[in-house]
């Protein structure tokens, strides 16, 4: 199965393993809850896949690499304790707590959480005084004497002999006692994966025209020639940074992260083409609704590849907006929360609203504090608790300035300060939306007849900021290309009587 499936299925099982009885016990006993085993070739995303469903659920989450441990650092040191049988005392070894459970009630007494996710990676590939007490571990989930709390699901993950060869094969024993998932790489899965990161739109493009580069691992007389989805990854991400400080982008960098040479040098090449394409095309006066004749002429006339990658260019400008208005508008919906409990608190004698503010940052900030150390946020929760710490700063410096005479007061000023920030996301999402509907323009004039609306539609539901917007905002030119267009009347029509926001402060 793909990443995304495995993704589904370990879900899944952790839904039922968290599932109690109605005397909050189990359902399933915690002896009798597999550990997963992931098995994959290197470097397909079962580490990110895990930071993703913590952060979905909620839970925590410990992370080990099993090739950095030793038989000590799994169980603990030995030390000697006095014990009587029989009316003798003997000398008795036992063992200090294993650091990997240690980790684990670190985490539970640091952030808060009963509940989460430990994940052994490499696991087939321990020590050999390890591996004895690494199938003890798989089969009862004890390190030692120390046993993992109640309510941590274990998951680990390994690779096929073919590509590690430190790799231990198991025993049916233990076979029987784990809930294993084979992952393959999967070019299609990973896509969805990349747009929620913002991957590169060179290497977007340029794996939809190569997808057999987007996963290689082969031998030659020179040794190991690899390229894997971690790999794209993060030579995305290094990419955006070049960019944004003008550093050159070249095969050397791209071969520090592709390491197969003809991937790499091919990559390169393209890359300077599509930066070519990004200067002759003005993707900005596209959006703008402002293209000159000369560039649609080019568009018409070009082959294929120059198409795709155009599409790339301008999914890529017009995601950049789409993604800043769902990001302001989160952190506008959490602010809302924060400063409506402000005004409740108002109402009680001798309330502060300027402390009140300040209780609010403090609240915001161990929220923030607690998921990252527990890897139960995700990013995007993490940057918009950020931004919202950051308005209330604002805010309550604001107060400090114009000294209020009453809470009132106070909240009369926060609420035109919050009116302000709507009406400027009202204003960016409606100039999104034009550059938008700007993008459905031009194509429709340049590829009437071409998949490439098709293509495009399909890209925009795929990217889960590019979905977010058009489902609170809409695109007319959107449902009318899509021919799944009923489908998403229903959605729409769903979402104004379930989910529409009130952004009156007035109103508890």
């Amino acid at each position: 199965m793909n990443i995304k499936q495995a993704k589904t299925q370990i879900q899944n099982a952790m839904t039922a393993y968290f599932t109690k009885d109605p005397f909050g016990n189990y359902v399933i006993p915690i002896e009798q809850q597999r550990p997963v085993f992931l098995m994959g070739p290197p470097g397909i995303g079962k580490t990110a896949i895990m930071e993703q469903i913590a952060a979905e659920l909620g839970v925590g989450l410990v992370s080990y690499s099993m090739t950095h441990h030793t038989r000590q650092s799994a169980l603990g040191l030995p030390f000697i304790v006095r014990k009587t049988y029989g009316g003798k005392e003997y000398d008795v070894s036992e063992y200090t707590m294993s650091e990997i459970i240690a980790s684990v009630y670190d985490l539970m007494e640091d952030a808060g959480v009963k509940e989460g996710i430990l994940f052994l990676d490499e696991i087939n590939c321990v020590s050999e005084t390890l591996a004895p007490s690494m199938l003890q571990f798989l089969q009862y989930k004890i390190f030692g004497r120390h046993k993992v709390p109640d309510g941590w699901i274990v998951v680990t993950a390994g690779n096929p002999p073919e590509y590690n060869n430190s790799v231990r094969e198991f025993d049916i024993v233990t076979w029987d006692r784990l809930k294993r998932v084979d992952v393959e790489p999967d070019f299609d899965a990973w896509k969805e994966y990349a747009y929620s990161r913002s991957t590169h739109p060179a290497v977007m493009t340029y794996l939809e025209i190569k997808k057999s580069d987007f996963y290689q691992v082969e031998t030659t007389v020179d040794g190991k020639r690899f390229v894997t989805a971690r790999g794209w990854s993060d030579l995305s991400d290094m990419m955006r940074l070049y960019e944004q400080h003008g550093l050159k982008i070249d095969e050397n960098l791209v071969g520090q992260y592709l390491q197969n040479r003809k991937i790499a040098k091919d990559f390169a090449i393209y890359y300077d083409l599509f930066n070519k394409y990004r200067s002759d095309y003005q993707v900005d006066k596209i959006l703008s609704g402002k293209v000159e004749e000369s560039i649609k002429d080019r568009a018409r006339k070009a082959k294929f590849d120059e198409r795709l990658s155009l599409l790339g260019l301008l999914l890529d400008g017009v995601t950049e907006f789409l993604r800043s208005v769902c990001a302001v508008e989160a952190a506008q919906m959490q602010l809302l929360e924060a400063l409506r409990a402000v005004r409740t608190e108002l109402a009680k004698p001798g309330a502060e609203a300027s402390k009140l503010l300040e209780k609010q940052i403090k609240s915001q900030r161990a929220a923030l504090t607690a998921g990252r150390r527990a890897s139960s946020m995700s990013r995007e929760d993490q940057l918009t608790l950020e931004s919202v710490c950051a308005v209330l700063e604002e805010e309550r410096a604001m107060l400090v300035k114009e000294r209020p005479e009453d809470g009132k007061a106070a909240f009369a000023l926060l609420k035109k300060d919050f009116d302000q920030r709507i009406a400027g996301l009202r204003k960016s999402a409606g100039d999104a939306g034009k550059k938008l509907s700007n993008l459905f323009r031009f194509c429709g004039e340049v590829f009437p007849d071409g998949q490439e609306l098709l293509i495009m539609v399909t890209e925009l539901t795929l990217n889960p900021h590019c979905a977010r917007f058009i489902g609170r905002y809409g695109c007319k030119e959107y449902y009318e290309r899509n021919k799944e267009l009923l489908f998403y009347e229903r959605q729409q029509e769903i979402i104004r009587k379930m989910e529409d926001i009130d952004w009156d402060l007035d109103e508890v």
